[in-house]
């Protein structure tokens, strides 16, 4: 049994939080540098594993408004200040990664952590990491489906025979360093695809659904989808997660009036990449409200939205993403702070 699952049992909701290690603004204005947003990740990350919370997160990106590009450095920083909280990525790009080298990188951070790595696999929500590293987009599909059965293959810890496609073939070799008590603890994050659900299934991961607009009931489907195609696979269930937005502050207002125009200017800058028109305050506070993706409100609020996320759907985790924009870094430990203290204890009670 991994360390972590002793205590999993116990608790009806796990709750953790991620973030991109989205770049805030300084006292002149002007964007933090990279570096001392990285910085106060960890700060984040060490505030996270004293206030209880289940999990860490960071996000890989590419781009100028992120500063993490390499998750697995970061967390291992932060695994160095803390004692239990799980370290996991928000996600990896495997599209653009080799298979090998993320299973070493994760491997190596359970050893440093003492079983306490995960990784999130997934094809990302942007593509700045496909030029970068020299991969065509219009091989998009075959690259995340070929290194997702590479990567399990070398996840077995068994000799690996593989051959396809995107890169060279392996013949019979082992990757390590290998994992100290079990498998690498492995996810599949979906945005809420039938295929991405059939194929987490076909491998037996358990999912996280990033859940950033409408209604989270709407992804109810997807959950009958993936547990009808476990039991088509014969693969046992583990547990599922959903992974939204927000912000937590002492009364709804605050929360609300604190993140919305770092949200709104996000979604105009995301929003104008993407062609979509600009966002405005109905449509924050459609989404901020009881149905919404948006968890933002007071720790009684946010608890509630919690746990009717879970009574809903049946998920066992939720992960907060609790980084926007350009969100100062001590709003965010708030929020962080309020999560663990207030927010946890009240789901639990609320779904005991």
């Amino acid at each position: 049994m991994r360390m972590h699952e002793k205590n999993e049992a116990e608790l009806p909701v796990l709750i953790g939080v991620n973030t991109f290690g989205d770049v805030g603004l300084g006292p002149d204005g002007e964007p933090k540098p990279h570096a001392q947003v990285i910085r106060e990740v960890v700060d984040e990350g060490k505030l996270a594993d004293a206030v209880g919370l289940h999990a860490f997160g960071v996000g890989e990106h590419h781009r100028k408004d992120f500063a993490v590009s390499a998750p697995e450095v970061l967390l291992a920083a932060v695994a160095a200040e803390t004692r239990n909280i799980r370290l996991a990525s928000a996600v990896t790009v495997l599209s653009s990664d080799d298979p090998v080298r993320v299973f070493q990188r994760f491997s190596t951070l359970d050893a440093v952590s003492n079983g306490r790595a995960e990784v999130i696999l997934g094809r990302g929500s942007f593509i700045e990491s496909f030029p970068l590293f020299g991969f065509d987009l219009e091989d998009y599909e075959i690259l995340f489906e070929e290194k997702l059965e590479l990567f399990d293959r070398v996840r077995s810890q068994n000799p690996v025979h593989w051959e396809g496609r995107t890169r060279g073939p392996i013949r019979g070799l082992t990757a390590y360093p290998h994992v100290e008590d079990g498998l690498l603890d492995t996810w599949i994050g979906v945005g809420g695809t039938p295929q991405s659900v059939v194929r987490a299934a076909h491998y037996g991961y358990p999912v996280s659904f990033a859940i950033i607009g409408g209604e989270p009931a709407r992804f109810a489907p997807f959950i009958e989808l993936y547990k009808r195609s476990l039991e088509k696979f014969d693969k046992p269930y583990t547990q599922l997660a959903t992974h939204s937005p927000g912000h937590i502050a002492d009364t709804d207002e605050q929360a609300r009036e604190e993140l919305f125009p770092h949200w709104l200017a996000m979604r105009n800058r995301i929003g104008a990449e993407r062609g979509w028109g600009p966002g405005s305050r109905t449509e924050f506070n459609a989404q901020a409200s009881r149905n919404g993706a948006l968890y933002v409100g007071s720790p009684e609020t946010v608890a509630r939205k919690i746990a009717e996320t879970h009574r809903v759907l049946g998920t066992e985790r939720f992960d907060l993403k609790y980084s926007s924009g350009t969100l100062p870094h001590g709003a965010m430990m708030r929020s962080i702070e309020l999560l663990g203290t207030k927010v946890a204890p009240l789901v639990a009670d609320m779904v005991a």
